[in-house]
Parts: C-alpha cells; structure tokens; sequence
C-alpha cells in the first residue's frame, strides 16, 4: 500500500489514465477490425481517413507505439488496394 499522500494520487490517476486509453485504443481496434471486413473498395477509402486519423492520435498521445501505427496504417492500405 502507498505511504505517501502523492504515491496514492498517483494510483487514483493511473487508474483513470488506464481506462480512458483502453477506451480509445479498443475504439481504434474495432474501427480497424471493421474496415478490414469491407470488402467494398469506395466504402473502404471513405473509412479510410477517419480511422487513419485515430490511429494517428493515439500514435501521438502514446497510447500505441509509433510504429505500430505505421504498420497499421500500412497493413489497412495493402488491404484496400487489393479490393476489386
């Protein structure tokens, strides 16, 4: 248990930081999991660009590694250029 009254605000903080995060990263998962079940090329690239943007956000914010934005990114256009 914490000894300190900063070490316990710190865990009431992290709780609530772990919580919003896993909100917004499985947000971005279900969008993701959804644009790689279309299998209509124009609806795809009208998804596109908002699921890029989520990707993006959470990249910045740190919530998942750059990288594997990027490899997201480029996994989901791989995907839709395939699309007939």
């Amino acid at each position: 248990m914490a000894n300190h009254k900063s070490a316990e605000k710190r865990i009431r903080q992290t709780k609530t930081h772990t919580l919003h995060n896993r909100y917004y990263a499985k947000t971005m998962r279900n969008a993701v999991r959804k644009l790689r079940a279309m299998t209509d090329k124009e609806e795809a690239l009208k998804q596109f660009p908002t699921v890029q943007k989520m990707i993006d956000k959470l990249a910045i914010k740190h919530i998942i590694h750059k990288n594997k934005a990027a490899n997201l990114k480029s996994g989901l256009i791989k995907h839709i250029n395939e699309l007939d």
